[in-house]
């Protein structure tokens, strides 16, 4: 990478139900994020995406236009961390709408995840997505950062070093880490 080369990480907020945490804890990223010198950082949130439920079965059906108006931003993302709510032990379907909806824009980009929800912190959702992710040839990593139901920034992470070990979602943490 050239020195004066920036990368385009985009955060995807996973959840589209009202009352979600997923832009709390997208935003508190993206802002520790933007405090990197080498990080242009997107949030893209599936609520105001309007992606479509409803996917034609023949593929040389034409997009729909919320479909193509948010492609361009997937396809600049060097890197993506999806925000994701665990329900029902697994991500919700509007995250795996959007996943469906494109192909060539995961490829070969690495995947992070910040979870949280459920009895796991996130880490069923989490699992079940780096599945999901690899079969569309992303890379998703071993590291995610997850959090307990409940989360507040103010109320668990007492320094900015609490800060900082939390938003290190792409590289540094050990397999299933959890933060609580």
């Amino acid at each position: 990478m050239a020195e004066n080369e920036r990368l385009r990480l985009a955060i995807i907020i996973g959840s589209i139900r009202k009352g979600r945490f997923g832009h709390v804890a997208a935003e508190w990223l993206a802002s520790r994020a933007r405090l990197r010198p080498d990080f242009d950082v997107d949030v893209i949130d599936l609520a105001t995406a309007w992606l479509p439920d409803v996917m034609s079965a023949d593929p040389s059906a034409p997009r729909p236009q919320a479909v193509k108006d948010l492609a361009p931003w997937l396809e600049a993302a060097d890197a993506f961390v999806v925000v994701t709510p665990e329900h029902h032990q697994t991500f919700p379907a509007s995250l795996k709408n959007a996943i469906d909806w494109y192909d060539e824009e995961w490829h070969a980009k690495p995947v992070g995840f910040l979870s949280y929800g459920g009895s796991s912190s996130g880490l069923c959702a989490v699992a079940a997505l780096r599945q999901v992710f690899g079969d569309v040839h992303a890379v998703p990593p071993h590291a995610s950062t997850a959090t307990s139901r409940g989360f507040s920034l103010h109320a668990h992470a007492h320094t900015d070093v609490d800060l900082e070990l939390r938003g290190r979602v792409l590289v540094g943490l050990e397999p299933g880490t959890v933060f609580r």
